[in-house]
Parts: structure tokens; sequence; C-alpha cells
């Protein structure tokens, strides 16, 4: 029990305690350090993201995702209106007009700007020029690999290269003392085979695709008989194939396989001769749509080079203007 107050006394006052709250940032350090803590953390947190995008992605989706960053770079063909590609699809905040205009590769590596003519023009002419460049190495090849033949030697004016609409043409053609099948068949004599292999040694390691196209003259068969002129040029034809399948040529790289009979003569003036009978091995042109976008009507002929083409005829050893005897 509390005691009472003498009157004499002063009068206790009660006890009043002030809780002070500190509200300071950090005493004396301040709070920068949570800012630069902050910092590091969001930069470990990318860092580590990208140590788990390597990890979980294969080459194709990386590309994709680089792609994704790089719009501007991106091929038109691989990113439309989505705005990305693999999983970081989603919508593009840009207008698809707005876009730069997007790039490809040639087949050769050169860049093709789209829709632009002039740039496609001249990146088709490089690719051509690289064409003709290999032709020539090819021309060169085949010449030496046959003057170290003595059994080839002799074939030389059998042998002749011509550049055509469709690509480089090479000609084997049959002489008043070389046949390279035997009289109305499709079977190849020994030193066409060999003559065939040595081709496809030459030109079994180029990326051209290949049209071999077969010719006769014009003698005709015997009536009654099953086979003509047309059926016997495409059984040679497919025969010439087949040597060079055996040659080493790969078999996806054959694009046709024609036969056109005595339609296509090599001496007009006399289809008798004994040169119309032959085998042409085509190599085309890389951007072949130069050749497929010229027809050629059957008077003129596929193999027949125009005038201006002729001046580009390329013999390995040029033959008499003589005319062969039957």
């Amino acid at each position: 029990m509390a005691r009472k107050s003498n009157k004499n006394e002063p009068e206790i006052r009660p006890i009043i305690v002030k809780k002070i709250i500190d509200e300071g940032h950090g005493g004396h350090h301040g709070g920068a350090w949570k800012v630069a803590y902050a910092d590091f953390v969001t930069a470990m947190m990318a860092f580590f993201l990208l140590l788990w995008l390597l990890g979980a992605t294969n080459e194709k989706e990386r590309k994709g995702i680089a792609d994704y960053f790089n719009p501007s770079l991106t091929p038109e063909s691989s990113a439309g209106s989505d705005g990305g590609m693999g999983f970081l699809k989603g919508d593009s905040i840009t207008a698809p007009q707005d876009m730069p205009t997007h790039s490809k590769l040639a087949p050769n590596g050169q860049k093709l700007v789209a829709k632009n003519p002039d740039v496609i023009a001249q990146a088709k002419e490089i690719i051509k020029q690289n064409d003709r460049q290999r032709f020539e190495k090819l021309r060169e090849m085949l010449e030496e690999h046959m003057k170290k033949d003595p059994s080839l030697a002799r074939l030389q004016q059998s042998v002749r290269l011509v550049e055509t609409r469709e690509g480089l043409r090479i000609d084997l053609v049959d002489q008043s003392d070389f046949a390279m099948f035997t009289l109305g068949t499709e079977n190849m004599v020994p030193a066409a085979q060999k003559l065939i292999a040595e081709v496809a040694r030459v030109i079994k390691d180029v990326p051209n695709m290949i049209i071999v196209r077969g010719h006769t003259d014009a003698l005709p068969y015997a009536s009654g008989q099953n086979v003509n002129n047309w059926t016997l040029s495409a059984a040679r034809a497919d025969a010439t194939r087949r040597g060079l399948i055996a040659g080493g040529v790969d078999i996806n790289r054959f694009d046709r396989i024609e036969g056109v009979a005595d339609r296509e003569p090599y001496v007009p003036e006399n289809r008798m001769d004994p040169r119309n009978r032959r085998m042409s091995i085509t190599l085309s042109w890389l951007n072949s749509d130069d050749a497929r976008s010229h027809p050629v009507s059957p008077t003129s002929g596929h193999s027949d080079p125009t005038p201006e083409e002729h001046k580009a005829v390329v013999k390995i050893n040029a033959p008499s203007d003589k005319k062969a005897s039957k």
C-alpha cells in the first residue's frame, strides 16, 4: 500500500518514458549499397539466364534468338509479322512497311537485296562469271588428262566444249573413224566408255546440274522395226547417264535425260554426216533461271548455239572442216 504523502513533502510526479524510433539510413554508411547490390543481383540473374539458354537450346534455336534481337538482319522467309522466331514469337512492335529491306544469300554466298532488280542482276552476273571460271578449269583439266592417255589423245577431235544459254555443253561427237555406239544400238564401245569415265572424273566434283541429250543422224530404220531414231537417241542418252554415274557422278545431279533423234543436227546441210551422231552433256548455270526462261523452238534446237555462241566454242583439238564420209 502506497504511503500517503506528507503535507510538508512535495507531490510525487509520475514517470513518463518517451520511446524514440530512429529512421536513419543505415547509420553513417547511408543506403547506396542497396542500389549497387540490386544491380549486382540483376547482372548475375542475366548471366545465369544466358548460361541456361546456351545449355537448353540447340544451334538452330540460338540462331532464332539472335535473329530476334537483330530484326533488321532477319530473312523475310524466317520472320514474319510475329516479330520473332521459336519460343520468342510474339507480335511485332514495328509495322512491316517500316522495316528495313531484308537480305538473303545467293547460292555462292553473295547477298541479294529483295526487290532490288539492279542488285539481283549484278549478283546473277557474278554467279555466271564464277561458272565461267569453273568451266574454263574443267576444259583445261579434260584437255590435260586426254593428252596424257594415248588411247584418249586420238579422240580429242571428238570432244568439243560450247557455252550456251543452258550452260557449258560438252559434245562427244562421232567421226568417220570413230563411233561411240555400235550401229543401231545403245551399246557403248570400250573407247567411248573410257572417254565417258574421263568426263565423269572431271565434272563429278562441281555443283552444276547435268543435262544429257542424245542425237542421231537422219539414217532411217527399216520399216516394221519397233525402234526409231527417237527411242535410239533416248536410250543412248540414258546409257551415257549410267556411264557418268559409274564414273562417280552423283545420281541426284541429273536434271534431264533427253533424246532428240535427228532434229538438232550438228551439220544441218548434211543430216547423214556422222558428226550428227553425238552425246551432249550440259553443265547448267547455277543460276538456271536464264536458261529456263528462254525456251528454244524445235527448229532451232536446244543444242545448236547462236552465231554469237559459236564464237565461244572451245575445241580441244579442232578437226578439219572437211566433211567426214559416211
